[in-house]
């Protein structure tokens, strides 16, 4: 499994940069992160920093000076170590590589935020009210993505940057999606299933509504975000509690 992705690799790291060796499209990027949150951050952690002495995120390896190096570790595995040879095809190995790059190119000192957790959640229910949207453990709307596992499959340069500018990268899965009646009516909310026939939507009232496509003169996704920006609304040290409070949140904990 890929999750255990150079878990093996700890005297490994932190040597020689890895050269690019070509220009990776988007949607590398976009396929490598998939591969990457379902099965490598697990143990290694959005950031690619979890398991001790092993830095993902860096883009730096002793036995990799390059892309091929890398992809060659990924699908082949290291002789004498715990880490096993992959049955992954060579574009999907490139994709990986193509998304820890994307990591290490963004790793800016928004990945080292160093707020207090216990404020962002005040924030987080409170001045910031995302609770009238989003869902953590239990509490709060359904209208949005739920948060409760957010900080296992989003780095906190994610995180800030989806408060600071929410129409800059908004996930597929969290797209919002609109349609129009031919009444004129419009109504947006998540989408929960479409077929050939119908679409449902969980409404912005948190309503479940169902539409046959007949009825319909218009559906889509939406490209922007509903989520406002919180640019001028906090302040550095509320934005920076409140994303240590998302980077927290990793699933419900069962004592």
């Amino acid at each position: 499994m890929i999750h255990r992705l150079l878990l093996a690799t700890l005297p490994l790291l932190l040597s020689i940069p890895l050269a690019a060796q070509h220009e990776a499209t988007q949607g590398d990027v976009d396929d490598g992160r998939r591969l990457y949150i379902s099965n490598c951050a697990l143990c290694h952690g959005p950031e690619g920093g979890s398991v001790p002495g092993v830095e993902l995120g860096h883009g730096k390896f002793l036995r990799a000076s390059n892309d091929e190096g890398l992809k060659t570790i990924i699908l082949k595995g290291i002789a004498g170590s715990a880490m096993p040879p992959h049955t992954f095809t060579d574009f999907q190995a490139g994709t990986v590589v193509a998304y820890l790059r994307y990591m290490a190119a963004s790793s800016t000192d928004a990945t080292a935020v160093r707020g207090n957790a216990a404020s962002g959640k005040a924030i987080f229910e409170g001045k910031g009210n995302c609770t009238s949207c989003h869902r953590v453990r239990g509490s709060g709307s359904r209208v949005a993505p739920e948060l409760t596992d957010i900080g296992t499959i989003r780095r906190s340069v994610e995180l800030q940057r989806s408060l600071l500018e929410p129409d800059a990268e908004v996930l597929p899965q969290n797209r919002y999606f609109r349609v129009t009646t031919k009444d004129g009516t419009t109504i947006t909310g998540r989408l929960l299933n479409q077929d050939a026939f119908t679409v449902q939507l969980l409404d912005l009232k948190e309503q479940l509504v169902t539409f046959s496509r007949s009825d319909l003169t218009k559906s889509a996704f939406l490209d922007r975000s509903p989520m406002p920006s919180y640019k001028d609304k906090l302040s550095a040290p509320e934005l920076s509690d409140l994303v240590s409070y998302l980077v927290s949140l990793k699933g419900i904990v069962y004592q």
